[in-house]
């Protein structure tokens, strides 16, 4: 963890806090790799500064972090699920069966999703279009849908590297992968003409988004459901291969890594939050309000979380490669309100 110097208006936070008695001391949280480095930072600020134990952080996925915050209400289940993807319908549906029906929706910031490579390597300026007609199952040549015959990303796209395609793309259990296929498979599917000669030949649009987003299964698309230190690996030992990061992770790896573009576009906190950069994500955490005044210290850990000292624009989250959010005293107001979330949108 980097350093950073803790404001007085911390220290003021951390003073006023006081420890209410309960079985359990200690907050839980678990959920997703993107979100775990920043919830981190957090718990060790707050575990140093609050008269309050350190909260236990653990990865495993947004998904199953969520699920796992779902599974009912007490002091043998998890107080937060970190979540780089915002929480799904069928997600409230098992909290709700679960006895879990007041959930806190904390949206912390923003992450762009990066492409990047060996440092020694080529650069790659890339497009939606290239990463679908790289990776889809079934592409558009000549105007036929064709399984793919690409080799080289120079097969998709002259300008790009003479190198075999081979690319470490996040798993369907990851909470990238959702942004992943929206806002490149999907994209890339719709630039290239794919969607609509697919809708064409009778698919609907769901059914239509589905085929797009079929990956090749032929070796040159490999799901990495573990979290960005095993895509980085995979890198190490194939100096030839392209994988998908969270910004924060490249920006703390740009000894290791050299990023590509998209749509001309560079990667960098400055683009995510202006929107110039096309493929970020909004990053979240759920909180099981019946916690709240139960758990000791929950309602003062992600009021801290929130607070301009850790996720605004001069905290040290910022600095790890967090964008701020614009909006974040709105989140502040929801949280020391106390306010659930609402039905989806």
């Amino acid at each position: 963890m980097k350093s950073f110097h803790v404001t007085a208006s911390v220290m003021a936070f951390a003073a006023a806090a006081a420890m209410p008695a309960a079985a359990r001391d200690q907050i839980q949280v678990t959920g997703s790799s993107t979100v775990l480095p920043y919830a981190t930072i957090v718990a060790e600020a707050f575990g140093e500064n609050f008269d309050f134990p350190t909260p236990v952080v653990e990865g495993g996925g947004s998904g199953a972090g969520r699920k796992k915050m779902c599974e009912g209400v007490g002091e043998n289940t998890v107080d937060i699920a970190n979540s780089s993807s915002r929480i799904s319908q069928s997600d409230i549906d098992l909290c709700a069966q679960n006895g879990v029906t007041e959930i806190m929706e904390v949206r912390f910031g923003y992450d762009g999703i990066v492409f990047a490579s060996d440092v020694n390597g080529p650069e790659f300026a890339l497009a939606p279009a290239d990463v679908f007609n790289a990776l889809a199952e079934t592409v558009l040549v000549d105007g036929a849908l064709v399984p793919n015959p690409h080799t080289q990303w120079a097969n998709v796209n002259p300008a790009l590297p003479a190198q075999d395609i081979l690319v470490f793309s996040p798993g369907t259990k990851h909470g990238t992968r959702e942004v992943y296929d929206t806002k490149v498979i999907v994209a890339g599917c719709e630039a290239t003409g794919a969607m609509a000669a697919h809708t064409a030949a009778g698919l609907d649009e769901d059914a239509a988004e589905e085929a797009c987003m079929k990956l090749r299964t032929d070796g040159r698309n490999v799901d990495i459901d573990g979290d960005y230190t095993e895509t980085l690996a995979r890198l190490d030992a194939d100096k030839n291969a392209v994988g998908v990061f969270g910004l924060s992770f490249y920006q703390n790896n740009t000894d290791k890594l050299r990023v590509a573009t998209v749509n001309g576009v560079a990667p960098s906190a400055e683009t995510v939050a202006s929107g110039d950069y096309p493929i970020s994500r909004p990053l979240y955490f759920y909180v099981k309000k019946a916690h709240i005044g139960v758990i000791p210290g929950l309602k003062e850990y992600i009021e801290f979380f929130v607070s301009n000292d850790m996720a605004g624009p001069d905290g040290p989250l910022a600095a790890y490669g967090l964008v701020s959010d614009p909006e974040l005293a709105a989140t502040q107001a929801a949280v020391a309100a106390e306010t659930p979330m609402g039905p989806l949108e």
